[in-house]
């Protein structure tokens, strides 16, 4: 849908720039609709836990919203029907390629848990008997390296377990570690061009 977006302004902006019809796309209650149907969207992303309802659902379909209210006010700017064909599939060609690498990515994420290397790496975390304080910087450390090659969540939910087997009584430090090592696999992914989703978009 954020695609749907970014794409939008290209299409005005392949117009005289500098005409005052262009810059009033921005303005245009059609834009205005289309910043709603995605502010709705992201509502509803956001409250998957209550309605049970899966995230790309509502994505979808703001996305699918979105690109009809652009198609059918872009002829009033001058837009022809090439331009905007264009623009759509370049934008599709754009997800095939993120989607191809994410499942290439995801293929090598689950030969390495079907091997047990995720599971082999906890019980010798567990096994090493590091205290409180190492065994902080130790995940943290380790989410930093391994996001770039495992997606975040992967990263989050193995080196968790971890944290919650050995910090079992003390749910302080289970959240604290927990913390660290959320914001280390997002650095660390941020910091590699091979990391996950997001990495790509800042890499991009």
């Amino acid at each position: 849908m954020i695609l749907a977006l970014t794409l939008a302004p290209p299409l005005w902006a392949s117009q005289d720039s500098s005409s005052p019809s262009s810059l009033s796309a921005v303005t245009h209650p059609a834009a205005l609709l289309c910043l709603v149907v995605f502010i709705l969207s992201y509502i509803a992303v956001l409250m998957e836990e209550y309605t049970h309802m899966r995230k790309s659902k509502p994505v979808m379909l703001g996305a699918g919203l979105i690109w009809v209210i652009i198609g059918v006010i872009a002829p009033s700017y001058g837009v022809d029907h090439d331009t905007l064909h264009s623009a759509i599939f370049h934008g599709l060609e754009e997800y095939a390629s993120l989607l191809l690498f994410l499942l290439a990515a995801m293929t090598y994420i689950s030969a390495l848990e079907e091997r047990n290397v995720f599971a082999v790496l906890k019980c010798k975390l567990v096994q090493a008997g590091f205290n409180y304080r190492q065994l902080f910087w130790a995940t943290g450390i380790m989410a930093f390296f391994l996001s770039p090659v495992a997606d975040n969540l992967t990263t989050a939910l193995v080196l968790g377990a971890v944290v919650m087997a050995v910090g079992n009584g003390n749910p302080r430090f289970v959240a604290l570690a927990c913390i660290n090592i959320v914001c280390a696999a997002n650095a660390g992914g941020a910091f590699s061009p091979f990391g996950d989703i997001t990495t790509l978009m800042v890499w991009q």
